[in-house]
């Protein structure tokens, strides 16, 4: 299913009236719209039907064919070819463009992807990107002392000039950055990273998550902007809308059918803003103006053609009827924040664990155990949700230091710790994964061990404890076979009682078990005996 555009109604309403969350698990959003949009199979139908189907369907697929890594980096090759000719303000407005959407898309799948190459391509754009980015500019500003300066105006005419000078100059620069560009590894980065991007499906949503980010960074700078009105704040403001946009154009493209063109109206408005600035202080700079009557003459048109898009902005997005307040509504709410957080973590554990089906399969051991110990009166409270949270943090990622390097489980807590927490979890909650994850295998928690002696008294028996189910439940697993499917806690007094379906005595698995359980013993304060399952047990898990 997808969206398709309808017949739009002659009185349309402000804003399309929504229906739709993302749900509780984080799997999908659901949504539909009054007019203009529909997320249903029965409009598909109905435009299909329709005398405009033809036109629909082409759009349809030239959307498609726009999204993706892919595209875009052929493009930038395309885009070389056309520019290096006389670098025409067209040709390097697409360059930039193409050049801005592989970066882009690069900063969204870097969340989930730590392959070094994406790093490295970024770079190799960014140079390019730079190259380019004051002959646009200057391309730009020539364009407006076009449309505001009075026919022979003496600064106009000196703006015009030093703006000519300077973009012959500026084509030479750039020329020799587009010489030295490699495209041969740039052909092999787009034959490698699509590949590597398309592991994470667009409209998923963790995407949603990520620009839920977007929109809080673009708000905050949008609340910074209005109260200080400075120039840098608005051209701060637009990068973030820019970043915000791009992050629904690139990974969800549904949402930004309904919402892009606002978005791209109102990034051209500031972005017309900046331009006026930037023409402003080149005037300044080069002392543009023969007298004082001319100053004040360009300086109160650019003050008008300034203060009218900047009355643009604020009556879309200040007030009752403010875009942003429609935004967030589309974008999930806080109470799903902490379920789409362990599934970005989840997949990002994906791209480094060597072995995800032995971290699942720990991952519902350990969690059982948790379950049950929690049910017991081991562990209650209203942060039990919130700790059982941070078990299975730690265990989907406690695999990411490479299972082949000696001490991977220390490899794996120094990943973990450089992670920025998701929405919906603090950094303390993921410093806390880190070291559970830390002490799956190794070395016991001690106070001569420097981040676990930062803990206050509480959180110290929290890692304990945690590290002790993870450690018993990877145990249980130690040859990623899955020899024990299933585990359960019988009983707690006086002794923990734990039976393991596959589990046998007098075996080398026994033996590592037996180790296995210390921590846990040490974080419950009692015996662990560990049984196999008997008949009534079978039963009663069955």
């Amino acid at each position: 299913m997808a969206y398709c555009r309808l017949p739009v109604p002659t009185a349309a309403p402000a804003e399309p009236a929504r229906v739709g969350t993302w749900s509780s698990d984080g799997r999908q959003f659901k949504q539909s719209f009054t007019w203009e949009f529909q997320f249903s199979q029965s409009a598909t139908a109905f435009v299909a039907g329709s005398d405009d189907s033809a036109h629909v369907m082409t759009e349809t697929a030239a959307v498609q064919k726009r999204v993706g890594l892919a595209y875009w980096m052929q493009e930038v090759l395309n885009q070389c070819d056309k520019a290096a000719g006389d670098f025409r303000s067209g040709p390097v407005h697409d360059l930039r463009t193409a050049l801005r959407r592989c970066r882009s898309m690069t900063d969204g799948i870097m969340v989930f992807d730590p392959d070094p190459a994406w790093k490295k391509m970024k770079k190799a754009g960014k140079q390019v990107f730079s190259s380019l980015g004051g002959l646009r500019d200057t391309q730009v500003m020539r364009n407006w002392v076009e449309q505001i300066a009075p026919e022979g105006d003496a600064a106009g005419n000196i703006l015009a000039d030093v703006l000519f000078e300077r973009e012959q100059e500026l084509k030479k620069t750039a020329a020799a950055t587009l010489q030295q560009f490699d495209r041969k590894q740039w052909k092999d980065w787009a034959d490698e990273l699509p590949n590597r991007a398309a592991r994470v499906p667009i409209e998923g949503p963790v995407f949603a998550q990520l620009a839920l980010e977007r929109w809080h960074q673009a708000h905050a700078l949008h609340r910074q902007a209005l109260r200080n009105r400075t120039k840098i704040s608005f051209h701060e403001l637009r990068i973030g809308l820019k970043r915000f946009r791009y992050t629904l154009e690139n990974f969800l493209p549904r949402l930004h059918c309904s919402w892009g063109n606002d978005l791209k109206e109102l990034q051209d408005v500031l972005g017309e803003v900046h331009d006026l600035d930037v023409l402003w202080q080149t005037a300044i700079h080069i002392k543009a103006f023969p007298d004082t009557e001319s100053r004040v003459r360009w300086r109160s048109r650019i003050e008008h053609e300034r203060g009218q898009h900047l009355e643009i902005y604020r009556a879309r997005m200040v007030g009752s009827n403010s875009l942003w307040k429609s935004w967030r509504a589309g974008l999930p709410q806080s109470k799903e924040l902490r379920s789409l957080g362990l599934e970005r973590l989840q997949i990002w554990a994906s791209f480094l664990d060597p072995s995800v089906a032995h971290s699942e399969h720990v991952a519902r051991l350990a969690l059982r155990l948790y379950d049950d110990l929690s049910v017991g009166g081991i562990l209650g409270g209203p942060m039990r949700e919130t700790y059982r949270d941070i078990l299975r943090a730690a265990v989907l990622t406690h695999y990411v230091g490479d299972s082949k390097t000696k001490g991977h489980h220390k490899a794996s807590a120094r990943l973990i710790r450089k992670l920025n927490p998701p929405s919906g979890w603090t950094a303390e909650e993921i410093c806390i994964a880190a070291l559970v994850a830390r002490y799956h295998r190794g070395a016991l928690p001690r106070e001569k061990q420097r981040r676990f002696a930062a803990l206050s008294p509480s959180k110290r028996w929290l890692v304990e404890f945690l590290g002790g189910i993870l450690r018993l439940a990877c145990a249980c697993d130690r040859e990623h076979d899955g020899q024990i499917p299933r585990v359960e806690v019988e009983g707690l007094d006086p002794v923990l009682t734990i039976r393991a379906e596959g589990y046998t005595e007098y075996t080398s698995l026994a033996e590592h078990l037996a180790a296995a359980r210390h921590l846990l013993e040490l974080a419950c304060r009692r015996s662990i005996c560990i049984l196999p399952f008997d008949a009534e047990s079978r039963a009663h898990a069955a």
